[in-house]
């Protein structure tokens, strides 16, 4: 955004509509309130009761929308062309993060991908792989994904009745099913997994590369940077073999994509490559992990999915809502529009407040509750419209694969220890869950 439509915008975010409280816009601002899921639950409830669309105006952060009620997000998201993804930054950063990464990038996005393209671009790029993630392709893939769901199970069976669900299964488990379809040696997968959590998790003090230099905004930014640089390093490489040696896989189908008769520009490529390579593991990493949490604390759902398989499906939207494991999306507005009782400005930057839409009361009863009997999903875990989850199919298949061969062998199964949530205000999920279990 040119800087004097940037100032107009600020000014217009920070003179108009209703300002949250601060206390809550220090939580929604804090990479650290994920760690505690009820502060931020409380606050979102607050706010879809009281200020629905509520400026933030933090120090250190341009002026933004919070946008907290299911349907004002879907109305949001019906409309890619009045809230767009690319003209501002696609997620929370500091002003003085986003000053870095358009000194060193060019665009306030780290990289260029589906998340941060409009228009007729997000449509050809989102063409290029959709076939490979459409629901007849990921059917196709349904015999593989079991066996390695299969091996997974047994591994876990094999640790004598006690592990850390995260570290032993839910992490490795669809890391190596996207990593198989992406197709990036087996060998390499640690490689991906940490330079997926020092991503997602750069503020975390067990999973960032410098976690604690991330409180500078500006050195915060040169960390996410410098682990872009390592996927892209990376992926060049790939990128080049598949040019010269195609194979079936979906790196070969980046490699050898065209966009208007020209092949697509190595930049676009790096950053399909690393969408796949983190987004294509670590929140159905999450959503799995959830789906124990919440059976471990309920032995009576436990059993009735083992008594009813046909609940399945309920107990994977429902994991997958519970966990939510990404907060939000940011939009700027292209003009001037009535959001609720929110006047949003040309040039305004907004939030999508996931988090908040899936315990949205007026759509989910009991939505601090987990159950099984909501009917068809209605959460946006997964987003809506034209940005919705490219792989969003693959993800319920993995999740249904390890569940139905996981829970029949399953008797008991119940915590250990505390679990814990990783920090993030974009992707997060728990990153330790003890268990104990008995079984065959």
């Amino acid at each position: 955004m040119p800087s004097a439509a940037k100032e107009t915008a600020q000014s217009s975010a920070a003179q108009g509509g209703p300002a949250a409280p601060e206390d809550i816009a220090a939580l929604v601002t804090d990479p650290h309130t994920s760690a505690t899921p009820q502060k931020a639950h409380e606050a979102f409830a607050w706010l879809r009761e009281n200020q629905p669309v509520s400026k933030i105006a933090q120090p250190g952060f341009d002026p933004f929308w919070i946008v907290t009620r299911h349907a004002d997000i879907m109305e949001v998201e019906r409309q890619p062309d009045i809230f767009r993804n690319g003209d501002r930054a696609t997620v929370l950063m500091a002003s003085d993060a986003v000053k870095v990464v358009e000194e060193v990038v060019g665009s306030p996005n780290m990289t260029r991908s589906l998340v941060s393209m409009d228009g007729a671009d997000h449509r050809l790029f989102r063409g290029l792989t959709q076939k490979w993630f459409s629901p007849a392709n990921v059917r196709r893939l349904n015999d593989k994904i079991r066996q390695i769901a299969r091996v997974h199970v047994d591994r876990m069976f094999a640790r004598g009745g006690e592990c850390d669900f995260v570290a032993d299964v839910a992490l490795h488990y669809p890391l190596h099913v996207i990593m198989d379809i992406l197709g990036v040696p087996e060998e390499d997968e640690p490689k991906m997994l940490a330079l997926t959590q020092e991503l997602f998790g750069a503020h975390d003090p067990e999973m960032g590369r410098k976690a604690e230099v991330m409180a500078d905004p500006r050195d915060g930014a040169r960390v996410f940077l410098s682990v872009i640089e390592d996927f892209y390093a990376y992926f060049g490489k790939i990128n080049a073999d598949r040019k010269l040696n195609p194979r079936d896989d979906l790196a070969t189908v980046i490699a050898q994509a065209t966009a208007n008769g020209a092949p697509i520009a190595e930049a676009d490529a790096h950053g399909y490559y690393v969408l796949v390579a983190t987004a294509g593991h670590d929140t159905t990493s999450a959503s799995t992990a959830g789906a124990i949490w919440a059976l471990a604390e309920r032995p009576e759902q436990l059993a009735q999915v083992k008594r009813d398989p046909a609940l399945m499906d309920a107990l994977i939207d429902e994991a997958i809502r519970w966990t939510t494991p990404v907060r939000h999306f940011m939009r700027a507005a292209t003009r001037d529009y009535e959001l609720g009782s929110a006047s949003i400005r040309a040039g305004d930057w907004l939030m999508l407040a996931y988090l908040s839409a899936n315990r949205d009361e007026a759509v989910f009863n009991d939505p601090f509750e987990f159950r099984l009997d909501r009917g068809a999903p209605k959460h946006l875990a997964f987003g809506f419209g034209a940005h919705v989850c490219l792989g969003q199919h693959l993800a319920r298949l993995e999740m249904r694969c390890l569940l139905e061969e996981l829970l029949p062998r399953l008797e008991t199964l119940e915590l250990t220890g505390e679990p814990a949530w990783s920090h993030s205000t974009f992707v997060t999920g728990p990153k330790r869950l003890p268990i104990r279990f008995t079984g065959q």
